[in-house]
């Protein structure tokens, strides 16, 4: 394999370099000490764990260190959040630590659209590149058929019942269910950013061609059958779940679930092959789990809670991912994860770059697909000493929770020893650890310093507390996420949130549902425009989700959409398939 140099390579021919001395499937599963039957290859160099079987040889095995990598609020090109991730997991094993990561599957969304795969980036990627960013094992396509046959059902129903009698039905072992078409409480999933389809229109034609009415797309990895994949414990919890998803209302207004449409047993088929985690590895060939899919701002966006029992069962280290900032991302591991999967961190790991600190102090914006202003790679200590403000916001949540913080300065080659000095000097008078990283450039190697922080860090006493107990009412649970986490004064209802509040909070059964924001990822606040750490405002829910299978209730804030649009200047344009070789070629 020829030297890899990310100044002067793309990071899919970096890849494609790195692929020619990758270990085989069978030679990670070895160095892990799984055995045969417990490891379903996927071709040579990706495979799935079976997790029952590993579950039950293992299950007596203590749990290593739990590492979570958040960040602070981004860029819109990202802060290598994931690259970090397997930097880190890399400079351990450079360290000689036994250890294992968690990320989660790219959506196709952002692959084929502005921000490309999720696969990290120079010397610090999750390889085979192509395999991970298009399709893996078929885990995100399972959720979209699972969730999509649900709308089958749905779909089905109604049109069936408004045409039918109810002898026609009986015959047929039917119960008519009254379903109030205008309730549907979710649309069909696509695993792609086509904003074309986020209001539509179906059952055009004649009375065989369905019921007409109002739907919707949502995003695949913002379906509630993909946060069910993220917090199952095991295939039954999962089946118990998927039977609780709420689908839509009838004309008395109770709840229609995949249970009573009698869907819910052909949705769990579906993805009983996808609970068990894929194996793949980084570049310098230490083994990475990748489940469950990303989007914090719209979906939980943790890598799976399956995935982190096993990587702790089998390593001495397991570093996981969290989806966007601590204030989305790392909010939802700490009060939802953690919960879940009754697991606290020993350490987090917030990512920052001095990029991003200069955009939150003032500096000109940052655009998807357009080149970089010079502010962002000339000195400039004012910008970035005002945008400092972001990151103690971050290491304030992190330390809200108990976890030690240890603060990552993702190097860019144009940072200077000017601005490295300055942010070490304001984060670690916050309390937290610093190091700096050059994984991207350097790999393993470079992450030295960052992977020695953490064992320092984990070798610390915890505290972890959640921020709210179980009994605490929906609308305080809101109010202090808000104030508590994003830095708000307060929180304004639109009527029907407020409507909605009343009504769960009503419900003995919905009350006892855990709190799942959604919010932009792009601000400490719901206005994406709002950058630094803004003061002086209040939080809006526009709207109340209720995700009955994995147990949330859903508060919508600000302007977002669950169907992002794509840019301009799409991924897909230079993604291509070199035709002598066979090789995906364009990704990044």
């Amino acid at each position: 394999m020829k030297k890899l140099d990310p100044t002067k390579m793309h990071d899919w021919e970096i890849a494609g370099e790195a692929e020619s001395a990758m270990k085989t499937i069978d030679q990670l599963g070895d160095e892990l000490g799984i055995d045969k039957m417990e490891l379903m290859p996927y071709g040579h160099y990706v495979g799935k764990i079976n997790y029952m079987l590993l579950d039950k040889r293992l299950g007596h095995r203590p749990r290593g260190k739990y590492i979570v990598v958040t960040a602070i609020t981004p860029t819109p090109l990202g802060e290598g959040k994931t690259t970090t991730t397997i930097g880190l997991v890399q400079g351990l094993g450079h360290l000689g630590k036994k250890v294992i990561g968690a990320i989660r599957q790219p959506s196709g969304g952002p692959t084929f659209n502005i921000k490309g795969s999720a696969a990290g980036g120079g010397l610090s990627q999750c390889i085979p590149l192509a395999d991970f960013s298009l399709g893996l094992t078929g885990d995100i396509d399972a959720v979209t058929n699972a969730h999509n046959l649900a709308m089958v059902a749905l779909t089905s129903r109604i049109q069936h019942e408004f045409n039918y009698t109810d002898d026609f039905l009986k015959k047929r072992g039917l119960r008519r269910l009254n379903i109030n078409p205008k309730t549907a409480t979710m649309g069909w999933a696509m695993d792609f950013c086509a904003q074309s389809l986020r209001n539509i229109i179906i059952g055009l034609g004649g009375p065989t061609d369905g019921f007409m009415m109002e739907s919707s797309f949502q995003i695949a990895v913002s379906s509630e059958v993909m946060a069910i994949l993220a917090i199952a414990k095991d295939l039954k919890d999962m089946r118990q779940r998927i039977a609780k998803i709420i689908i839509a209302c009838d004309t008395a207004g109770r709840y229609i679930t995949t249970r009573d449409l009698e869907v819910d047993g052909a949705m769990t088929a579906l993805m009983a092959r996808a609970i068990n985690p894929n194996l793949m590895q980084t570049i310098e060939g230490q083994p990475m789990l990748v489940h469950a899919g990303p989007f914090a701002n719209i979906a939980i966006g943790q890598s799976s809670i399956i995935a982190d029992r096993l990587g702790l069962k089998l390593a001495d280290y397991h570093v996981t991912e969290s989806g966007f900032g601590a204030d989305i991302g790392y909010e939802k591991f700490w009060n939802l994860k953690c919960r879940y999967s009754g697991y606290a961190p020993d350490c987090a790991v917030i990512v920052c770059t001095i990029r991003a600190l200069k955009m939150h102090g003032g500096g000109p914006q940052v655009l998807p697909g357009k080149p970089l202003d010079p502010a962002y790679t000339r000195q400039n200590l004012g910008l970035l000493e005002k945008g400092a403000d972001n990151l103690l916001a971050h290491i304030a949540i992190v330390k809200k929770s108990g976890a030690t913080p240890v603060v990552c300065i993702n190097h860019f080659y144009t940072d200077t020893d000017e601005e490295i000095g300055l942010i070490k000097g304001i984060a670690e008078k916050a309390g937290a650890r610093v190091a700096v990283s050059k994984h991207w450039e350097k790999g393993g190697k470079g992450a030295a310093e960052l992977a020695q922080a953490v064992i320092d860090a984990c070798a610390e006493p915890g505290g972890f507390k959640f921020l709210y107990s179980e009994a605490t009412m929906l609308h305080s649970r809101i109010e202090l996420i808000a104030r508590e986490v994003y830095g708000a004064d307060g929180v304004e209802y639109l009527p029907e949130a407020r409507n909605m509040i009343r009504k769960i909070e009503d419900d003995p059964e919905l009350s006892r549902l855990h709190t799942c924001m959604v919010k932009t990822h792009l601000s400490l606040s719901h206005n994406p425009l709002l950058k630094g750490r803004p003061r002086g405002w209040t939080l809006p829910i526009r709207n109340i989700l209720i995700f009955g299978g994995a147990g949330f209730i859903v508060p919508v804030t600000g302007d977002i959409n669950l169907l992002p649009g794509t840019g301009s200047d799409p991924a897909f344009r230079r993604i291509d398939v070199d035709t002598k070789k066979g090789k995906i070629t364009g990704l990044f």
